[in-house]
């Protein structure tokens, strides 16, 4: 049974309906959403993997107002709550979210993108203990695959001048580096957040394409010492129209 929702501002003029105590938007989703859009501005059709409740998927279809959208979920309540998200937003018209696993719905897609984005959880199955929470158990344990699933996955829908956007375990990029050259992808840039001045990286956001090109390193500091948002992390909540 879902317990209490909250409604929250997403963007300017998007709102993102989500459970109070389950799983919520992140800095994971913002991060990944602002440097996607960096990546792929003119991009006409984009598909969040793992769309969870939709928040990248919101963020880039907000950005990318004429782009065509999808999003592919297992989770049944974050699914539910993707389908509400985008229908209450009023973009079900040109956005839609399909229930599924990635890893098999991708074979079959007819559809070829600009931009491909995803959030994967970080954790391998016996790494962690997962939440009795199922919609929480997902969105941090590896249940339906890892990075290397996503990338894999990626590839398969991929434009042949498209990008892949998508977030990863700050203290392990060998994963992505692997897994994008068993896709057939290269990497060219890596973004590393840092939550605060002084701190070790969160996660990492990479972009990858089919061709490579000089391959770009670069950090993002989110609040200053004294605990403020720096100019960078307002930068990333003005390109979704997010005065701080």
């Amino acid at each position: 049974m879902i317990d209490e929702l909250t409604s929250d501002a997403i963007t300017a003029s998007f709102r993102i309906t989500q459970r109070k105590r389950g799983h919520r938007f992140s800095v994971d989703d913002l991060a990944t959403a602002w440097e996607a859009v960096r990546a792929a501005p003119e991009a006409t059709s984009f598909l969040d993997l793992g769309c969870g409740i939709g928040s990248v998927l919101l963020m880039v279809a907000w950005r990318l107002s004429s782009a065509r959208g999808f999003g592919i979920e297992a989770q049944e309540i974050s699914f539910g709550l993707a389908q509400r998200n985008v229908r209450e937003n009023g973009i079900d018209g040109r956005v839609e979210v399909v229930h599924g696993d990635l890893r098999e719905v991708t074979r079959d897609w007819r559809h070829r993108h600009d931009l491909v984005t995803g959030t994967p959880p970080y954790l391998p199955i016996g790494t962690a203990s997962a939440s009795p929470d199922p919609q929480r158990a997902a969105a941090r344990i590896e249940l339906r695959g890892g990075v290397e699933d996503y990338l894999a996955a990626a590839a398969r829908v991929l434009s042949d001048t498209g990008v892949v956007v998508l977030c990863a375990d700050g203290r392990m990029p060998e994963r992505v580096i692997r897994g994008a050259a068993a896709a057939g992808l290269s990497p060219t840039r890596r973004v590393d957040i840092v939550p605060r001045a002084g701190r070790g990286t969160l996660f990492s956001v990479w972009t990858c394409g089919r061709v490579g090109r000089a391959f770009e390193h670069v950090a993002v500091v989110m609040r200053d010492e004294a605990g403020q948002r720096t100019a960078a992390s307002i930068e990333m909540r003005r390109t979704f129209g997010i005065e701080p």
